[in-house]
C-alpha cells in the first residue's frame, strides 16, 4: 500500500499496476495524456497511447504527476 501526499495534506492511496492507464498532468508532445504502464518497480516503463514512445521515468516523479488512475480490466464478468 503506497499514498501520495496531496497539497492539500492529505495522504491519498496509490496502487498501480501492469496494464493500468495513467492520465498525467502534462501532455506528451504528442498530444496524448495517458500512459499505459508496462513494468512497476523503482521505476516505471510508460508507452505513449497517442504515439507509442516508451519512457523508464522514476517512481517518485511519476506518482508527482500523475491526475488520475484508469485500471486495467481484471479479466472477463463471469455470468
Amino acid at each position: 500500500m503506497e499514498y501520495i501526499i496531496e497539497s492539500t495534506g492529505k495522504a491519498k492511496k496509490v496502487d498501480i499496476h501492469v496494464g493500468d492507464k495513467l492520465k498525467m498532468k502534462k501532455a506528451h508532445p504528442c498530444g496524448a495524456f495517458e500512459w499505459e504502464v508496462l513494468r512497476v518497480g523503482i521505476d516505471f516503463r510508460l508507452k505513449c497511447t497517442g504515439c507509442g514512445h516508451m519512457i523508464m521515468i522514476p517512481r517518485k516523479q511519476a506518482e508527482k504527476n500523475v491526475k488520475q488512475i484508469i485500471q486495467a480490466d481484471a479479466g472477463a464478468e463471469k455470468e
